[in-house]
């Protein structure tokens, strides 16, 4: 018999603990890690409420949501995020509750809960608004099946991400250009040339947390003035953002679980990758070029990746996953594709259900009158 409880945690500390013993008995991305969960958790869920399924004295299942109350609304609970736009910028994907390997049929359960179940010491239960932001097919299918008894999923969106299936690769024997299309191959492989004129190509890596922030703070003048040319702010525009960020290299560093790569040709810096190492994947996270610097048939970006998706096949990598977004150079050199959704669990004849409802009629109808 599976127990489901909201409580308010006084401690994450305690809930750290907890979570990582479960972590060891899951199979989690990297966002749901307690290296990313737990990153300034304190600022980040400010009325945490904290998700646990029992099942025989043991835990199966941990959800760390922030709650977001308003007035005349129903409350909302977040999952993973905080439900602000400035702390939320750090942008959460490959997100879902923490469930024991093997216990997946858990999930629509572990949903519903969180929709209707009452927060221990709280009083009645309240229905209340249920965010999901970055999460996969699984999470999809278990957030229909929660609402069975009541209750409306609005998906809000869905967005690819590509990656580079290297286990696949390399059981088949291919190389990862012999994958790539003929014009592919021929853009990095003329970029790659260009580039050696001014020396060989080098892939380094922070010898220390001062070196890698250090890295990050270059990688951020670069992505800054690439997005602040097309007349965008940037994400490291957000001081929280990099704050997180800095924070956060101090927790992964030591443990292997980041890869903040420098790429130099004959010593010249032409761009950055900041990725995560997890579990057998390579998560591509955040980046900086030197397109100011490039020649003409010079592609940092897709000269970049390419070094560290060589350097990834040759360290026995599983994966290199791009995550979200559909961009041209991601999917050139993916080999396939995940859907990620964004939606929302909200009680029928709320108005944020009701609303929800006819955005979804809408978007049907609108999808239907652009069919051939």
């Amino acid at each position: 018999m599976v127990r489901i409880t909201l409580t308010k945690p006084s401690d994450l500390a305690a809930v750290a603990d907890r979570w990582q013993a479960l972590e060891a008995r899951a199979d989690p991305s990297f966002f749901q890690s307690w290296t990313w969960v737990g990153c300034l958790a304190e600022e980040r869920f400010p009325d945490p409420v904290l998700l646990a399924a029992e099942e025989d004295g043991r835990t199966v299942a941990l959800a760390l949501f922030n709650r977001r109350r308003r007035l005349f609304v129903p409350e909302a609970l977040h999952l993973g995020e905080s439900g602000a736009g400035a702390l939320d910028s750090v942008f959460v994907e490959h997100n879902g509750p923490l469930i024991e390997r093997g216990r997946e049929d858990l999930l629509p359960a572990v949903l519903r809960a969180a929709v209707d179940a009452p927060v221990a010491a709280e009083g009645r239960a309240r229905r209340r608004r249920l965010v999901l932001n970055g999460v996969g097919e699984k999470y999809l299918q278990a957030a229909r099946a929660a609402i069975a008894g009541g209750g409306y999923a609005c998906l809000l969106r869905t967005r690819p991400a590509p990656f580079v299936d290297l286990a696949g690769l390399r059981r088949a024997g291919v190389g990862f250009l012999q994958n790539l299309s003929a014009n592919t191959r021929y853009q990095l492989r003329r970029s790659a040339r260009c580039y050696a004129r001014s020396g060989p190509l080098a892939i380094q890596r922070p010898a220390g947390l001062a070196e890698a922030w250090r890295f990050l703070d270059e990688l951020a003048a670069l992505h800054q003035a690439t997005w602040q040319q097309r007349g965008l702010p940037g994400m490291f525009a957000s001081a929280d953002f990099l704050r997180f960020h800095r924070t956060l290299l101090a927790r992964t560093l030591p443990r292997g679980e980041v890869d903040l790569l420098r790429m130099s040709a004959g010593g010249q810096t032409f761009g950055y990758l900041y990725n995560f190492r997890f579990h057998g994947r390579v998560l591509t996270y955040q980046s900086g070029f030197d397109y100011a610097a490039a020649g003409p048939h010079e592609k940092p970006g897709m000269t970049c990746h390419h070094l560290a998706i060589e350097a990834c096949a040759a360290e026995g990598v599983d994966c290199y996953d791009f995550l979200a977004g559909a961009d041209r150079y991601k999917t050139s050199l993916a080999t396939g594709a995940v859907p990620l959704h964004w939606l929302e669990i909200s009680p029928r004849w709320s108005v944020e259900g009701v609303l929800n409802g006819l955005q979804d009629v809408a978007r049907a109808w609108l999808g239907q009158g652009r069919r051939p």
